[in-house]
């Protein structure tokens, strides 16, 4: 199989639905017979039906997945051929469910991986001549390894930056010249934060984009405007999750949202409550079939992630549907503060207009039958607390419908993340 088909971004609906029919077909029916998760979960389901009307399909949730593994430990069975045939492991960061999920991949299954970030990065139009750099520890998450493998593979010159500190990263980015830092949000942030003590101009340096992932900030305006002005870079938000792969892009031409890579997944955005679908552009729950990772599979998977979905040709020519405004968040993230649903991207959102604000973490308390929010901030050296509080507590007021109580704390007390940043911490 080619690494990569560009000529199936561009396919028109018609097209993209017989394309994505008939690699459900084929994946059902290796999966029926030989994979023990989906050979119960599909007995009964006409394959051919089913093919033509992914809906007669059962959901899978991450429940499920996690009870497979408990019950047959380490990998579960959710594997279409013998142990001997997997080549590697990962694992999900553990930010969900009560243990982080095991993920087998075939030499086949990796290459489709590896697949779907050449998408992510041909979206983001990167160059041959990039210089990638990737700020993290290659532990066992699975993001960072296909993003850097990817790079590999389509021939740029990439810098694995993991057991370095924060400070020593920026001189080995800067002294290589990168071009490309793949990293989350917050340690964009982190870096530029550190940049500014360290005495270095970030603008002044050959980075020119930003590959963000692993949280909603990527598609927060505050948040990205704030590692742009930092930068003076472009910002590409992506989304991926270890148990789908990667599977949605922003597309240079057309900021503010992603694509979902239709030619390798079927997307679909059903009531959270009632599990039917809602229609496009009505927030739901993203669900996903992936087409290509045959040896680890998921089947109308339930991602947990609340998306706006559009379709209709995108500027950058490609009819994949897109998901406005990226992920707004995910259904146990959601906070219930004062009576109000509250995400906490909608509070980095509101917290990242204010320049002083470096750093927050927030704490839901329940008092009596309600439960209100401590939001601990860190602010820039010199700046006005009482001011910035007020100004705080005003502006999530007006945004989200409640007041919160604000404590503006010493600077660095607050942790900083290299990978999934974790700002809700329970009372």
């Amino acid at each position: 199989m080619p690494f990569h088909m560009p000529q199936e971004e561009s396919l028109d609906a018609a097209a993209l639905h017989a394309l994505q029919r008939d690699k459900l077909a084929r994946m059902l029916a290796v999966v029926r017979f030989s994979n023990p998760f989906y050979r119960e979960k599909l007995a009964g389901v006409d394959p051919d039906a089913a093919a033509a009307e992914p809906t007669r399909l059962p959901l899978t949730t991450r429940a499920e997945l996690q009870r497979d593994q408990e019950e047959h430990p380490p990998y579960g069975t959710n594997l279409s051929y013998t142990r001997s045939a997997y080549v590697r492991m990962h694992q999900t960061s553990g930010s969900t469910g009560p243990a982080p999920l095991r993920w087998l991949d075939t030499a086949e299954s990796w290459d489709w991986c590896l697949k779907c970030w050449s998408v992510v990065y041909r979206g983001a139009g990167l160059q041959a001549d990039d210089r990638l750099v990737f700020p993290f520890s290659f532990g066992p998450f699975l993001g960072f390894w296909m993003a850097f493998e990817a790079a590999c593979r389509l021939g740029n010159f990439c810098l694995a930056a993991g057991g370095m500190s924060t400070a020593a990263r920026l001189r080995y980015l800067l002294d290589n010249g990168a071009t490309v830092v793949c990293c989350t949000p917050t340690y964009a942030l982190h870096l530029a934060e550190t940049a500014a003590r360290e005495g270095i101009d970030l603008a002044r340096s050959a980075v020119r984009m930003l590959i963000v992932a692993g949280e909603p900030g990527g598609s927060l305006a505050s948040v990205r405007r704030r590692i742009e002005e930092a930068w003076g870079a472009r910002v590409i938000d992506h989304a991926g999750m270890t148990e789908t792969g990667a599977w949605g892009f922003e597309c240079a031409e057309a900021p503010g949202g992603m694509h979902v890579i239709e030619s390798e997944f079927i997307a679909e955005v059903l009531s959270p409550e009632t599990l039917s679908p809602v229609a496009d552009g009505t927030v739901g729950e993203l669900v996903l079939t992936n087409l290509g990772r045959i040896g680890s599979p998921l089947i109308r998977y339930r991602t947990g992630d609340l998306v706006r979905l559009a379709r209709g040709r995108c500027a950058c020519g490609r009819g994949f549907a897109r998901v406005e405004g990226g992920v707004l968040g995910r259904i146990d993230d959601m906070l219930i503060v004062r009576g109000n649903n509250v995400f906490p991207s909608a509070v980095e959102g509101v917290l990242r207009e204010i320049p002083e604000v470096v750093e927050f973490r927030l704490t839901p308390t329940v008092r009596g039958a309600m439960t209100d929010l401590r939001i601990e901030v860190e602010l820039t050296e010199g700046a006005d607390t009482a001011d910035a509080a007020r100004r705080i507590v005003d502006r999530v007021r007006d945004r989200l419908n409640f007041a919160p109580t604000v404590e503006i704390v010493e600077s660095g007390a607050l942790p900083r993340f290299e990978m999934k940043a974790r700002r809700v911490k329970k009372d």
